[in-house]
């Protein structure tokens, strides 16, 4: 296996990539691709990549990080249900240390009394509700289509054993309405973007037919890529053929893992637990219709945003924090005013420095250490 990975990381096939891709630059041209994925983020800053490229290609970072892109109003009602009286609160680590209104977190609440507890899986969640009956356990469900259907297993499994104490605070995003409303913004927001570095795991779980119509409404080409660095060389690289030769396909490069239908047992247990809201906000895009899950009026008893209602009350961003125009790709990171001088990850004062996945974060930890290639 360590020989598999290594293949990906050859310094030399890297150097070479980079090469093959600037000699195919055309001439006074700009290549504006975003890689939509946080992870995606990270492995260009780790490896080096910006500093492999040529100057003509422009990488831009999306709104592929679930924790980021999560609203202040939800963090908010997350930490209201957290402070009910006998409720557990689980969720991951990174959710814990979101700021919401007034920069309050999960970790504050709990430093105050209330019951919050980082999990690794949500099986540990409805473990916990099993054994402690006469506690609500509440899942803070965050993540795209890659963290769904575990969280639709869970609530099947509560359901087999009978389970009156678990609920799920259910945040599920959906990955291609993000990127319709990048690209439905007017022409004066939209047009910053040439091309797409599709998600990878996301797209094990929905495969890459879920993409085709975005790339033929918009015209944008989009290369579904894995992780290592040889792997987003080579998606930069086909993104750059496509826009020379003026097309705009949904191309896979990842396909030793993602397949053109996904993973259709994943699909179906999605289906049989959850439903589409009609809109939800995401943190930096705004309201974006059908781009979110909710759980279906069958599932009610596990539901806990009908067990534990809570009003939507307004929130707003920390006034310096530029977070909204990251995940949009309109801005980087380092030109943040707050970028390492008063936000860091130990002081946190937007969602993208706080996420393993969030591209402050990426940009904080790699973006300012000299070149890691070769490896």
């Amino acid at each position: 296996m360590m020989k598999y990975i290594e293949e990906f990381r050859d310094a030399a096939m890297a150097i070479a990539l980079a090469r093959t891709i600037g000699h195919e630059i055309e001439p006074g041209r700009t290549y504006r691709l975003m890689e939509f994925c946080g992870g995606h983020t990270h492995a260009i800053y780790r490896y080096g990549l910006p500093r492999l490229l040529p100057e003509a290609i422009k990488m831009l970072h999306g709104p592929g990080c679930p924790v980021c892109v999560l609203p202040i109003a939800r963090v908010d009602q997350a930490i209201e249900l957290a402070r009910l009286p006998k409720v557990i609160l689980c969720s991951y680590g990174d959710t814990l240390r979101v700021p919401g209104s007034g920069r309050r977190t999960l970790l504050q609440a709990k430093a105050d009394g209330a019951d919050v507890r980082m999990v690794y899986s949500i099986d540990h969640a409805v473990t916990l509700a099993s054994q402690q009956p006469e506690r609500a356990v509440i899942f803070f469900a965050i993540g795209f289509e890659t963290t769904t259907p575990p969280t639709a297993l869970a609530i099947l499994r509560a359901q087999t054993l009978g389970l009156k104490n678990f609920f799920v605070f259910c945040n599920h995003l959906l990955t291609p309405a993000a990127l319709d409303a990048l690209l439905a913004a007017p022409p004066d927001q939209g047009s910053w973007i040439d091309g797409f570095i599709g998600p990878a795991h996301v797209s094990t779980v929905i495969g890459t037919a879920a993409y085709r119509q975005i790339a033929l409404r918009y015209q944008k080409p989009i290369v579904i890529a894995g992780f290592e660095p040889l792997d987003l060389l080579q998606a930069i690289l086909m993104l750059v053929r496509q826009l020379n030769n003026r097309r705009c396909a949904v191309e896979n490069q990842y396909h030793r893992v993602v397949q053109d239908s996904g993973n259709r047992l994943a699909q179906d247990y999605m289906a049989q637990v959850f439903c589409q809201r009609d809109t939800f906000e995401w943190r930096g895009l705004g309201k974006i219709a059908d781009s979110a899950l909710a759980i279906r009026p069958e599932f009610a008893d596990f539901d806990a945003e009908r067990r534990f209602p809570l009003p939507e009350r307004p929130s707003r961003e920390h006034p310096g924090c530029a977070c909204p125009a990251v995940l949009r790709g309109q801005l980087d990171p380092a030109n943040c005013k707050l970028f390492a001088v008063t936000c860091t990850p130990a002081n946190p004062l937007g969602a993208c420095m706080v996420s393993a996945e969030g591209a402050c974060a990426a940009v904080y930890a790699y973006g300012r250490q000299p070149i890691r290639m070769p490896l």
